[in-house]
């Protein structure tokens, strides 16, 4: 005498494994959405708008960085908390004034916390510009007008420690 309980008979069918492959694709493809969906909400990578015409201007901008350099210009860029500092001197170790003098302060990824200021002549002939960073690494991108040896464009990446 057997104990083995009766069985309807209808065991994995074809139903069973339509549902299998239905649902696995259906959560490959919901997972596909909504990572396109994040990656289109966030950062693009665009560095620039048109690349055409930063090619244009790219050769003009190193032949200047070129001329300013041989005429031994320096420049150096610093940041304390509350302010950021820019010292430019020539080849005499003057301070060099540029005039109007602007900083684009931006994370390298992401496109947040972004601040464009103008830098302030000091006395001392050095540039400084208000201005609090989170903690973190950032990009400075100092710019100024033509100058007798073309435009002036310093690019800097700087880590701030501690968060004011």
């Amino acid at each position: 005498m057997s104990t083995a309980k009766p069985t309807s008979g209808k065991g994995f069918t074809g139903a069973h494994m339509l549902m299998m492959a239905v649902g696995f694709f259906g959560v490959i493809i919901a997972v596909n959405i909504t990572m396109a969906t994040l990656a289109m909400k966030s950062w693009t990578g665009l560095v620039v708008t048109n690349s055409y015409v930063a090619s244009q201007e790219f050769e003009e901008k190193r032949l200047a960085h070129e001329a300013q350099r041989a005429a031994g210009w320096e420049a150096v860029l610093t940041y304390r908390p509350g302010a950021a500092r820019l010292v430019i001197l020539d080849g005499a170790r003057a301070p060099i004034d540029l005039g109007d003098v602007s900083i684009l302060l931006n994370r390298p990824v992401g496109g947040h916390d972004d601040k464009a200021l103008a830098f302030e002549r000091k006395a001392d002939g050095a540039y400084e510009a208000a201005v609090e960073l989170p903690a973190g690494l950032w990009e400075a991108t100092v710019t100024a007008a033509d100058t007798a040896l073309g435009p002036f464009e310093l690019r800097e990446r700087m880590r701030v420690e501690t968060a004011p």
